[in-house]
Parts: structure tokens; sequence; C-alpha cells
């Protein structure tokens, strides 16, 4: 395939930066010689993980609009002029043949400025309900990419072409080899049934809360249970206090012994391979590496979110039996509770996985790059 150079723009979370760096990497495989950038928002996690997946990156000034009446807010305006400022002149420089856009504050001000200079630009939305700069970035791009059916509520009709959200690649569903491979790495008990909890990449309080009164409780139904718990960098102290303490008191008895909790995990694959439940919140990479995984879910959607999209998300899987839900507000009190019953039922188990395999779209960062190619 032809050379071509693309801008790259967007993040805020893991939901985001991920499926851009899959994107680039397939764009890398379809011509070695392509040159890509991406453009973040200044101290996002982006900033990090970009230059991490061996990528340059340039951070705009731009921020999100806080809910509640904060001083941040009044400076908005003027970051987001500073931000397409910026963003029009990275253009000029890199001179892109494409510009494409993956959700979060930079990709705002980046797709604004390469579509009034007539540069075709791609959107790329991850989630079941658009969110508001993508609707209206939407009216002018070229493309826009969706992993859900119904989005026409949403953009153009005949822009819009379902290739699934991009995942990693080496998420896959796990052979007997992969799931021992990943017992054996965790150092877990493979008589054990393993509930793997994670609250995306920057942990989730909910979920963190859940758990901690499910081991003051006293882990009740986890005797054959054992958690590998993703808990985020933000509550890992506290959560180490609170473990310290639990072991102490002898709280738990002797499942506290097979509780592991991180602040991150590098190796998601090797995680989802050892599990035979996963509850996690149902931003669109989670679910859409779930399904690739074909894994028994409970999900916890975040109510901290636009448009409630998490819970859009989820509900398209619980509506054809492929995954359960639990509210935010009902986790601290039911959650465990669900993931212990669901751990002791196998045919549940794999109804569920048989359900959830039919949302895989494991070709979706290739499907978006052939729409790259398209457009350029």
């Amino acid at each position: 395939m032809k050379k071509i150079r693309a801008i790259i723009s967007g993040g805020g979370t893991g939901g985001h930066i991920f499926p851009a760096i899959a994107i680039a990497g397939k764009m890398m495989e379809a011509n070695p010689e392509n040159e890509i950038l991406f453009v973040g928002a200044e101290g996002k996690m982006e900033m990090e993980k970009v230059p991490a997946a061996g990528y340059k990156i340039v951070g705009l000034p731009v921020a999100g609009l806080q809910r509640k009446f904060t001083l941040s807010n009044l400076a908005l305006p003027f970051k987001v002029l500073k931000s397409v400022r910026m963003a029009g002149k990275i253009i000029e420089e890199f001179k892109p043949d494409i510009a494409i856009g993956v959700g979060g504050y930079a990709s705002a001000p980046l797709l604004w400025s390469a579509c009034s200079k007539g540069i075709p630009a791609l959107i790329q939305e991850q989630n079941g309900f658009a969110g508001l700069t993508n609707k209206i970035l939407g009216k002018k791009a070229d493309r826009i990419c969706v992993a859900y059916d119904g989005m026409e509520k949403f953009f153009p009709a005949d822009k819009i072409v379902k290739t699934g959200n991009p995942i990693r690649k080496d998420i896959v569903p796990a052979t007997a080899m992969m799931k021992a491979d990943a017992i054996k790495y965790y150092g877990l008990d493979p008589g054990k049934k393993h509930l793997f909890i994670v609250g995306g990449s920057l942990g989730s309080g909910t979920l963190n809360r859940s758990v901690m009164e499910w081991i003051s409780a006293g882990c009740p139904g986890g005797e054959n249970i054992e958690l590998l718990w993703q808990c985020g960098k933000y509550y890992k102290p506290a959560v180490d206090a609170f473990m310290e303490e639990a072991r102490e008191k002898g709280t738990g008895g002797e499942t506290l012994r097979h509780i592991h909790h991180f602040d991150f995990i590098g190796r998601m694959d090797l995680a989802y391979a050892a599990a035979d439940v996963v509850v996690s919140r149902s931003g669109a990479s989670s679910v859409s590496e779930l399904a690739a995984e074909h894994k028994a879910v409970i999900f916890v959607p975040s109510p901290n979110v636009a448009e409630d999209h998490q819970t859009h998300n989820a509900m398209s899987l619980v509506r054809k039996n492929a995954a359960m839900i639990v509210t935010d507000a009902e986790a601290p009190r039911k959650l465990m509770e669900e993931a212990c019953a669901l751990l002791g039922d196998n045919d549940r188990i794999a109804g569920f996985e048989k359900n959830i395999a039919t949302f895989a779209m494991p070709d979706a960062a290739k499907a978006i790059v052939d729409e790259i190619y398209k457009l350029v």
C-alpha cells in the first residue's frame, strides 16, 4: 500500500488510547514507511502510553468541561482557542494525508482544524451512544467507524461503517495451555475458580468498595474462589492499608490468602486467560476485549461518563443474554454475591461465553485502516 502521513488525535483514558495505538500498529503493518503523529491532551495518560508504544505525540492544552462550577471552567474557552491554533500549526507543519479522531478532548480541535483545511477526516466512535464531541464532528468528517448497530441516530447514515473497536493483538480466546500459563504467571491456585475484577485503566472506587465490603463480611461464598483485582494506582494505598488490617484481624479467613490486588495489570491477556468470570466497567474497549476473549462477565457501568454511554454499551449485550449487569449503586451490596453465584454455575458461564462471542470483531483495526486508505 502507498505511504501515507496520518495524525491520530484523542485520548484521556485507556479506552481511547489503546484503540488508537492498535490502529497505528495496523497502519504500520500495511506499510512500514507510513508516518504517524499522535496529538493528545497535556497531562493525560496518552502523553505516557503513546511514546511507550513507540510513537511521537504532541500535547494540546485543551481540557474538558467540569459538570459542577469550577474556576477551571472559566479558562476553558481560552484553552480551546489556543488548542485550535496549535492544531492548525501542527497540521501545516506535518502535512497529513488524513486526520483520525478516536475521542477525548484533543480530537476536537485537531479534527476541526483538519476539516476546515479540506483534509480527509475519519472518526472512530467506540461507544453505543455517541459523545457530544463526535456528534458535532460527525457532520464534518468523511467517515465514521462504529462498533454498534443503530448509530444512524447520531451520525449521517451514508458516512457510517461498522468496523468494531480495535483491540490489542494479544487479546484472543484463551486455550487450555494459555490458561495454565496465566495461572502460573500470577501464582494462582489451579484448583480454585478465578474472578478477575478490573475497574478500567484508572481503577474504580465502586468496585474496590464492593470487594472490601465483601471481605469485611467474611468473604461469603468465597471458599473456592481466588481473586485477581486491579484496584488502580490512585486507590492502591487505601486498599493496601485495608488488606493489611484485614490480615491482622483475620477478616475473610482462608479466602484472604487468595486475593491478589494490583494497581495496574500490564498482561491483560494473561489476566483474562486466568479468569473464569470477569467483573468490569463497560467502557467500549473493555466490552470489545471481553467479547474477543469470549468471557463470562458482570458489567458495572460507570455513572460518571457522558450520556451514560457505559450503560448503553452493557445493555446491548445483556439484551442478548451475553452478559450480566449490576448497577453502580447496587454494586457494594450485591456485586460479589452475584459473582460468587455465577462462578458456581458452569452452565450459565458457558452460555454467556457462547453468546458474547457473537459480538467479537477481532479484525476491527484492519477494517478501519482499509477505510483510511479508501479516503486517502
